[in-house]
Protein backbone atom coordinates (compact mmCIF):
# COMPACT_ATOMS: atom_id res chain seq x y z
CA UNK A 1 0.00 0.00 0.00
CA UNK A 2 0.97 3.28 -0.86
CA UNK A 3 0.53 6.42 0.87
CA UNK A 4 -0.93 9.25 -0.74
CA UNK A 5 -1.22 12.76 -0.13
CA UNK A 6 -4.06 13.84 1.87
CA UNK A 7 -6.55 16.66 1.35
CA UNK A 8 -8.60 17.68 3.40
CA UNK A 9 -12.08 16.28 2.69
CA UNK A 10 -13.79 19.43 3.53
CA UNK A 11 -12.31 20.72 0.31
CA UNK A 12 -13.02 17.78 -2.39
CA UNK A 13 -16.53 17.15 -0.90
CA UNK A 14 -19.52 18.08 -3.01
CA UNK A 15 -20.29 20.40 -0.75
CA UNK A 16 -17.22 21.89 -0.25
CA UNK A 17 -17.10 22.39 -4.80
CA UNK A 18 -20.25 23.53 -5.07
CA UNK A 19 -21.10 27.23 -6.96
CA UNK A 20 -22.39 28.29 -3.08
CA UNK A 21 -19.15 27.31 -1.23
CA UNK A 22 -16.35 28.31 -4.19
CA UNK A 23 -18.24 31.72 -4.27
CA UNK A 24 -18.02 31.61 0.01
CA UNK A 25 -14.37 31.55 -0.30
CA UNK A 26 -13.12 33.71 -2.96
CA UNK A 27 -15.83 36.44 -1.33
CA UNK A 28 -13.30 35.55 2.08
CA UNK A 29 -10.14 35.36 0.87
CA UNK A 30 -10.63 38.53 -1.65
CA UNK A 31 -8.89 41.24 -0.13
CA UNK A 32 -11.21 43.71 1.60
CA UNK A 33 -10.46 46.89 -0.49
CA UNK A 34 -11.70 44.68 -3.92
CA UNK A 35 -15.03 45.05 -2.12
CA UNK A 36 -15.78 48.09 -3.40
CA UNK A 37 -19.48 48.87 -4.25
CA UNK A 38 -20.72 44.97 -4.32
CA UNK A 39 -19.68 41.61 -3.65
CA UNK A 40 -17.40 39.72 -5.90
CA UNK A 41 -19.38 37.84 -8.77
CA UNK A 42 -18.17 34.66 -8.45
CA UNK A 43 -19.68 32.11 -11.92
CA UNK A 44 -18.61 28.58 -11.66
CA UNK A 45 -18.56 25.65 -14.50
CA UNK A 46 -17.04 22.48 -14.76
CA UNK A 47 -13.88 23.76 -16.33
CA UNK A 48 -13.66 27.74 -14.88
CA UNK A 49 -14.42 29.90 -12.14
CA UNK A 50 -14.87 33.17 -13.43
CA UNK A 51 -14.63 36.39 -10.19
CA UNK A 52 -15.83 39.61 -10.79
CA UNK A 53 -15.20 42.56 -9.18
CA UNK A 54 -17.04 45.83 -8.75
CA UNK A 55 -15.33 48.79 -9.11
CA UNK A 56 -16.36 52.55 -8.36
CA UNK A 57 -16.82 54.32 -11.17
CA UNK A 58 -14.23 56.95 -11.81
CA UNK A 59 -15.62 60.54 -11.76
CA UNK A 60 -15.89 62.38 -15.03
CA UNK A 61 -16.76 65.94 -15.44
CA UNK A 62 -20.25 66.46 -17.90
CA UNK A 63 -21.53 63.68 -19.76
CA UNK A 64 -19.58 63.11 -22.20
CA UNK A 65 -20.07 59.25 -23.35
CA UNK A 66 -16.58 58.58 -24.77
CA UNK A 67 -14.48 60.55 -21.62
CA UNK A 68 -16.80 58.42 -19.28
CA UNK A 69 -15.79 55.13 -21.64
CA UNK A 70 -11.86 56.06 -21.57
CA UNK A 71 -11.85 56.74 -18.05
CA UNK A 72 -13.32 53.35 -16.92
CA UNK A 73 -11.47 52.03 -19.32
CA UNK A 74 -8.43 53.27 -17.46
CA UNK A 75 -9.76 52.56 -13.86
CA UNK A 76 -9.79 49.05 -15.58
CA UNK A 77 -6.46 48.75 -16.68
CA UNK A 78 -4.96 50.19 -13.33
CA UNK A 79 -6.93 47.62 -11.71
CA UNK A 80 -5.77 44.67 -13.54
CA UNK A 81 -1.93 46.03 -13.69
CA UNK A 82 -2.23 46.61 -9.92
CA UNK A 83 -3.70 43.80 -8.79
CA UNK A 84 -1.82 41.03 -10.83
CA UNK A 85 0.71 39.71 -8.49
CA UNK A 86 -2.32 39.07 -5.51
CA UNK A 87 -4.71 37.72 -8.19
CA UNK A 88 -2.11 35.46 -9.79
CA UNK A 89 -1.59 33.83 -6.13
CA UNK A 90 -4.86 33.65 -4.92
CA UNK A 91 -5.84 31.80 -8.69
CA UNK A 92 -2.81 29.22 -7.85
CA UNK A 93 -4.21 28.34 -4.66
CA UNK A 94 -8.01 28.60 -5.50
CA UNK A 95 -7.14 26.25 -8.61
CA UNK A 96 -5.21 23.45 -6.66
CA UNK A 97 -8.19 23.81 -4.48
CA UNK A 98 -11.44 23.57 -6.71
CA UNK A 99 -8.75 21.97 -9.38
CA UNK A 100 -10.74 24.69 -12.39
CA UNK A 101 -8.98 27.25 -14.06
CA UNK A 102 -9.78 31.22 -12.25
CA UNK A 103 -10.38 34.29 -14.51
CA UNK A 104 -10.97 37.02 -13.85
CA UNK A 105 -12.58 40.28 -14.72
CA UNK A 106 -14.45 43.79 -13.18
CA UNK A 107 -17.81 45.30 -13.90
CA UNK A 108 -18.15 49.02 -13.77
CA UNK A 109 -22.13 50.10 -13.98
CA UNK A 110 -23.19 47.51 -16.52
CA UNK A 111 -20.00 47.39 -18.17
CA UNK A 112 -18.33 43.88 -17.82
CA UNK A 113 -14.49 43.39 -18.87
CA UNK A 114 -13.03 40.06 -17.97
CA UNK A 115 -9.30 39.64 -18.49
CA UNK A 116 -8.30 35.67 -19.61
CA UNK A 117 -11.08 33.36 -19.75
CA UNK A 118 -11.17 30.31 -21.15
CA UNK A 119 -12.86 28.96 -24.54
CA UNK A 120 -13.86 24.99 -23.83
CA UNK A 121 -14.67 23.17 -26.99
CA UNK A 122 -17.60 21.27 -26.29
CA UNK A 123 -18.68 18.21 -28.35
CA UNK A 124 -22.16 17.61 -29.82
CA UNK A 125 -24.03 15.50 -32.09
CA UNK A 126 -26.38 17.86 -33.95
CA UNK A 127 -28.89 16.47 -36.64
CA UNK A 128 -29.00 18.01 -39.95
CA UNK A 129 -31.94 20.21 -39.14
CA UNK A 130 -29.84 22.10 -36.17
CA UNK A 131 -26.88 22.53 -38.93
CA UNK A 132 -28.79 24.09 -40.91
CA UNK A 133 -29.78 26.93 -38.57
CA UNK A 134 -26.56 26.78 -37.57
CA UNK A 135 -25.35 27.30 -41.54
CA UNK A 136 -28.29 29.79 -41.84
CA UNK A 137 -26.44 32.23 -39.11
CA UNK A 138 -22.73 31.75 -40.51
CA UNK A 139 -24.39 32.95 -43.96
CA UNK A 140 -26.27 36.13 -42.83
CA UNK A 141 -22.87 36.75 -41.10
CA UNK A 142 -24.51 36.94 -37.89
CA UNK A 143 -21.25 34.13 -36.88
CA UNK A 144 -18.12 33.60 -38.65
CA UNK A 145 -18.48 29.93 -38.23
CA UNK A 146 -20.77 27.17 -36.87
CA UNK A 147 -18.72 27.06 -33.25
CA UNK A 148 -19.75 30.85 -33.56
CA UNK A 149 -23.49 30.55 -34.38
CA UNK A 150 -23.73 27.74 -31.37
CA UNK A 151 -22.21 30.52 -29.08
CA UNK A 152 -24.62 32.82 -30.34
CA UNK A 153 -27.58 30.58 -29.89
CA UNK A 154 -26.20 29.43 -26.45
CA UNK A 155 -26.13 33.56 -25.90
CA UNK A 156 -29.60 34.04 -27.12
CA UNK A 157 -31.19 31.19 -24.69
CA UNK A 158 -29.44 32.33 -21.72
CA UNK A 159 -30.38 36.32 -22.56
CA UNK A 160 -33.89 35.43 -22.41
CA UNK A 161 -34.75 32.61 -20.19
CA UNK A 162 -32.15 33.72 -17.25
CA UNK A 163 -34.86 33.41 -14.65
CA UNK A 164 -35.64 29.37 -15.71
CA UNK A 165 -32.19 28.66 -16.03
CA UNK A 166 -31.60 30.72 -12.54
CA UNK A 167 -34.25 28.59 -10.96
CA UNK A 168 -32.58 25.47 -12.63
CA UNK A 169 -29.35 26.11 -10.87
CA UNK A 170 -30.89 26.76 -7.72
CA UNK A 171 -32.67 23.20 -7.98
CA UNK A 172 -29.06 21.24 -9.09
CA UNK A 173 -27.50 23.30 -5.91
CA UNK A 174 -30.47 21.56 -3.86
CA UNK A 175 -29.54 18.07 -5.56
CA UNK A 176 -25.96 18.30 -4.62
CA UNK A 177 -26.67 19.72 -0.71
CA UNK A 178 -28.56 16.63 -0.28
CA UNK A 179 -26.03 14.10 -2.36
CA UNK A 180 -23.60 15.23 0.11
CA UNK A 181 -25.52 14.79 3.02
CA UNK A 182 -26.07 11.16 2.12
CA UNK A 183 -28.97 8.88 3.42
CA UNK A 184 -28.92 8.37 7.56
CA UNK A 185 -28.32 5.44 8.80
Amino acid sequence: MTDTPSTSPAATSPAATSPAAIAAWFQTRLPDAWSGVASPGVTVDREEITVVIALTPPEVDGDDAAVRAQAEAGRVAAFREDTRDQRMAIAREAEHRFERKVAWGVRIDDTTSLFTHLAVPVMTRLRQRERLVLDTLVAANVARSRADALAWCVRLVGTHSDEWLRSLRTALEDVERLRAQGPTA
